[in-house]
């Protein structure tokens, strides 16, 4: 019986076959050289079989007959019954075949196979007669690259493998079958022939990474996925050799439950089972858990081989605890006219250090109406620096006691708020210094006549002491007087003349003279203070004018007899300047050959009256300005009467002659320096 083993001699399927000629000298081929059709026309196997292809073929012959059978194979164990069925189309009706053709079955064989070789892997089936023809195999496996992989035997159509094979690298090959005769002939074909590599797993799981990073954010809700582990298997996806299954095999630390996260044994996504009032980043024993992750091919079954990785799982923090004082109140100490930072305040936050969650955004809310101070936070230790800003004033009546609020950069969540710890009193007290005496105003100014006499009083300094608690003395001393013109009382802060004060001078400016004075207190140490005196000096008719230019030119032969135009010129302010009257000096004579005519209030015009010799001649003249009482001064403009020729002026370079009253009396006596 073949019921539960097929064994030699067992009966595994009667073949009907009538060549209507009583069936002598038929003979039958079989596509599995595992099996034959014995005399009695039973299809029994040649040894024990424990596995088939699907399906076979068997092929009769006779002189009378020529026919092919197709028998399916529903009870011996395949490698893979659905792939291969998928593969080889099992179950399918054969085509319609010609009596002159081959019959090329699909065949199979498993990787990974072992010594000896070659070995028999199917038969290749011809409708020509035996001894008349060859088999002929070709294509990638066999006379092309990965060549003789595969062989046919040339008479009887066997083929087989000629070593082991890698599914991973080549999982079918497609090759022509043939027959020629003797001479080269093609006789029969080409026909395809299908050679599929069976699946072994021989490759275990391998994820993509050996370490994966994943976050979740605190009390996140049960069932939260966190991450995917993906790991690869190069068998074939269609079996299980390549179906994973994943499982997490440890968790460390293993507190406050060794099972906080469960895996998808299929997708392999990491989610969530603690409870999310557990999931407290606060309150867990560590923020970073590690977790083993084994992947299993053949789903997971006890046979199957396994890939491991490791996911860190960090628990990622959110607001949910705002900062608090360390104190409710803060006290400081500052000395008056001094600014810095007088305090740092304290703050504690349970949420994750260097965070919006953490870092603290401090602000004055109450007690600061002259915004005096202001608030900023440390950096490198979240601590809140406290300055002042505005120098403080130990004689003010006015406290200083602050209302400081703390709040973290990012919001806090919708159930969490800002408590009275959150807020803290700073008080500050001002410590007392010895203030310098401070001028009032400061500057001073004042307006004083230029050449006063001496001794003449100038104004009166008022200084006066900060520190209205203490009875101080103040005393008053010149600390700079460029032209050094003043005096001052060292008591009564009166200022004097003690030289003249002159508008002219070159430590006047724009008509304003600046002194400074010091006032010292007798505090102890004495403490100073400065403050400035400025004098509008007005202008007093102190300066007499003079004539510019103070050289003129004439050529001796000028039809033009105008010499030069002169201006007038005087240091001091109007009035006491123009209009200036220029006229000719009181000698004798002289009108007798020059002229001078006003062109305006500033400038007046030189004639001659006649022509001179090349020579050079001295011309006094007068000039008044407009003050009250006017000032003159007697002054001489050098004039130069040249030889012109060629554009061209050539004056002498001897003295002058003086222009008196005997030279203009008597020209024709007059002898120029040539």
């Amino acid at each position: 019986s073949c019921r539960h083993n097929i064994h030699p001699f067992c009966v595994f399927l009667p073949v009907e076959f009538d060549d209507c000629a009583g069936n002598e000298d038929v003979k039958f081929e079989v596509s599995d050289p595992s099996f034959y059709v014995d005399g009695d026309l039973n299809l029994v196997p040649q040894q024990d079989v424990l596995s088939s292809q699907p399906v076979l073929f068997i092929h009769g012959l006779s002189a009378h007959a020529d026919d092919m059978a197709q028998v399916e194979i529903t009870r011996l164990p395949f490698q893979m019954p659905h792939t291969l069925r998928n593969i080889l189309g099992v179950g399918q009706t054969l085509p319609f075949r010609s009596k002159r053709s081959l019959l090329v079955p699909p065949m199979i064989i498993t990787e990974n196979q072992r010594a000896p070789f070659p070995r028999t892997i199917g038969k290749v089936i011809s409708t020509e007669k035996l001894g008349n023809h060859i088999f002929r195999l070709t294509g990638p496996g066999a006379d092309q690259d990965p060549k003789g992989l595969f062989t046919i035997d040339a008479d009887t159509g066997d083929v087989s493998v000629s070593r082991s094979l890698d599914r991973e690298a080549i999982d079918s090959y497609q090759l022509e079958v043939s027959t020629t005769d003797f001479a080269g002939n093609l006789v029969e074909g080409p026909a395809l022939l299908v050679i599929t590599v069976i699946d072994q797993n021989d490759n275990r799981p391998i994820f993509k990474e050996t370490r994966y990073t994943g976050e979740v954010l605190e009390g996140s809700p049960t069932g939260t996925t966190v991450m995917t582990m993906t790991a690869l298997d190069a068998d074939d996806p269609a079996t299980d050799n390549a179906a994973l299954r994943y499982n997490i095999v440890r968790q460390s630390p293993d507190k406050p439950s060794p099972n906080m996260f469960y895996i998808d044994a299929e997708r392999g996504d990491i989610v969530t089972v603690i409870s999310h009032k557990l999931l407290d980043r606060e309150t867990l024993p560590t923020t970073t858990y590690e977790l083993e992750i084994v992947a299993k091919d053949m789903a997971g079954s006890e046979v199957g081989l396994t890939g491991t990785a490791t996911a860190t799982i960090t628990i990622t923090d959110k607001n949910d605890h705002a900062p608090e004082f360390t104190h409710p109140l803060f006290e400081a100490s500052v000395y008056e006219g001094s600014t810095g930072v007088v305090v740092n305040l304290t703050v504690d936050d349970r949420d994750d250090p260097d965070t919006g969650a953490w870092r603290a955004i401090y602000s004055i809310i109450n007690g600061d109406p002259t915004l005096s101070f202001e608030i900023q936070t440390n950096p490198d230790n979240n601590e809140g620096m406290l300055s002042v800003v505005k120098p403080l004033d130990y004689e003010a009546p006015v406290g200083h006691t602050l209302l400081i609020k703390v709040e973290n950069e990012d919001p806090l969540v919708p159930d969490v708020g800002y408590g009275p710890s959150s807020t803290a009193t700073v008080r500050v007290t001002v410590l007392d210094i010895n203030e310098g005496p401070v001028f009032f105003p400061n500057p001073l100014t004042v307006t004083r006549m230029e050449n006063i006499p001496l001794g003449s009083f100038v104004a009166s300094l008022n200084a006066t002491d900060p520190d209205t608690l203490q009875i101080q003395s103040i005393r008053y001393a010149v600390l700079r007087d460029p032209a050094g013109w003043l005096s001052v009382s060292p008591v009564t802060g009166t200022v004097n003349t003690s030289a003249l004060l002159d508008r002219e001078s070159p430590y006047v400016h724009d008509n304003k003279y600046t002194a400074v004075f010091i006032a010292t207190d007798n505090g102890s140490p004495p403490a100073t203070g400065t403050g400035s005196l400025v004098i509008h000096l007005e202008d007093y008719n102190d300066n007499a004018p003079y004539v510019v230019p103070s050289v003129a030119r004439v050529c001796e032969d000028a039809h033009d007899m105008n010499v030069a135009i002169v201006g007038g010129r005087d240091k001091d302010l109007p009035p006491n300047a123009a209009p200036f009257k220029i006229e000719l000096g009181k000698q004798p004579g002289l009108d007798k050959t020059w002229k001078v005519t006003r062109v305006n209030s500033t400038h007046s015009q030189i004639m001659l009256l006649h022509s001179l010799k090349k020579a050079n001649y001295q011309l006094p003249l007068l000039i008044t300005d407009s003050g009250v009482p006017p000032l003159s001064n007697n002054t001489e403009v050098k004039v130069q009467v040249c030889v012109c020729k060629k554009n061209k002026m050539h004056c002498s370079s001897a003295h002058s002659h003086r222009a008196c009253l005997l030279v203009l009396l008597a020209t024709l006596l007059l002898v120029p320096t040539l």
